[in-house]
């Protein structure tokens, strides 16, 4: 079952991992034991994931790292092959495809997601990237606009396509904007309607999630300011008839200690941060993305190095914990969880936070625990 079905979405707070395709995760660090990529450590951390009852793990698509003396996210693994082997192997967790809309055809992308949705029993879901990294572009051959209205405008195009293609049972002719297709015909079509998420910043961005997404993600810097952005996306997307969640991230840094976990964080995310790579990341947001805010983007470039700008869960089990509540308060549907050592780190995390989270009602167990108890 997907994100969407009566199973996961009995859960009060949604919990997932982010990032864990692409070299060292959503850390930006020096340290040696920084996240390897590698498929198998990817295996193990969705076993993990599955067996704990996490809901979902998203990717990230990448084709040129960030520099440095890592080459931060230059080694990434593709997203929609990543997402087909992980559910082949998987029983319960959602797995998100992402998918830059100028790279990859609607067409194309339609049967892929189809075929995947078999292969995961309905468990496959669909982050829309609109685009706003200028050189992943120029690799790929292809030009971004410079404006959002044109951005999503494609983006708008070309899942009203997928949407055909997942809705219409006869061939059909598409002569759009941007797209000019003759006598389609999307067959095998989803189960089930996929999950779909959007990362928008923009005005159009947040138009777009609006219209066609289930769930916005967005960053929480500021959990005040985040109340009143949740509240109000929530009655936009009322007014649209729709309605819409909002997910954020968060890097998660726990030990049995808080001068531990706070020795670590200053280790890995200050001193042996990979700062020419942190700062390619944050002019390249400038130039050409509103993921985050800039009024706090320069605020926030610690934050950067040690989780890409997530919120800090750095401390106690008890504080993780309190920290998580802290964002279910605030009116997130849910958050992604990171670590620099993300198989290595999760075992605590699921012995010690999440305990104190079923406690709270933030969190329930997972059927398969319920059913043993």
């Amino acid at each position: 079952m997907s994100m969407l079905d009566g199973g996961s979405a009995a859960q009060p707070f949604f919990l997932g991992t982010f990032a864990s395709n692409c070299s060292g995760g959503m850390t930006v660090t020096k340290v040696p034991e920084r996240w390897v990529n590698s498929w198998d450590n990817n295996l193990r951390l969705a076993r993990l994931l599955d067996d704990a009852g996490i809901d979902f793990m998203l990717p990230t698509a990448r084709w040129i790292g960030y520099g440095g003396e890592t080459n931060f996210h230059g080694n990434v693994l593709e997203t929609i092959t990543w997402a087909t082997g992980l559910l082949a192997l998987t029983r319960n967790i959602t797995l998100f495809a992402t998918t830059h809309t100028t790279a990859n055809h609607p067409v194309v992308v339609a049967k892929q997601l189809a075929t995947i949705d078999q292969i995961g029993a309905g468990r496959i879901g669909l982050n829309i990237v609109a685009g706003w990294n200028k050189p992943e572009y120029e690799a790929l051959g292809l030009t971004l606009p410079d404006d959002h209205i044109t951005r999503y405008g494609y983006a708008q195009e070309w899942f009203d396509v997928i949407q055909s293609l997942w809705s219409r049972t006869e061939t059909f002719d598409w002569d759009g904007t941007y797209f000019k297709l003759k006598n389609v015909l999307g067959d095998p079509r989803p189960s089930s309607p996929l999950p779909i998420l959007n990362a928008a910043g923009s005005e159009e961005g947040r138009r777009f999630a609006v219209r066609n997404a289930n769930f916005l993600f967005t960053p929480a810097i500021d959990l005040v300011r985040s109340k009143d952005e949740i509240q109000a996306l929530k009655d936009q997307a009322l007014e649209a008839g729709r309605k819409v969640d909002v997910l954020t991230f968060s890097h998660v840094v726990c030990r049995p200690t808080e001068k531990e976990a706070r020795d670590y964080l200053e280790h890995f995310g200050r001193t042996n941060a990979d700062w020419a790579a942190v700062d390619n990341l944050v002019r390249l947001q400038f130039a050409h993305a509103q993921s985050f805010p800039h009024d706090l983007l320069a605020l926030i470039r610690d934050r950067m190095a040690a989780g890409h700008g997530g919120f800090p869960l750095t401390g106690t089990p008890e504080q993780v914990a309190d920290g998580i509540a802290a964002l279910h308060e605030a009116g997130f549907r849910g958050t992604t969880l990171s670590f620099v050592d993300y198989a290595e780190e999760f075992p605590y995390f699921r012995d010690t936070v999440l305990p104190i989270l079923e406690q709270r009602g933030i969190r329930m167990k997972p059927a398969s625990a319920r059913s043993a108890a």
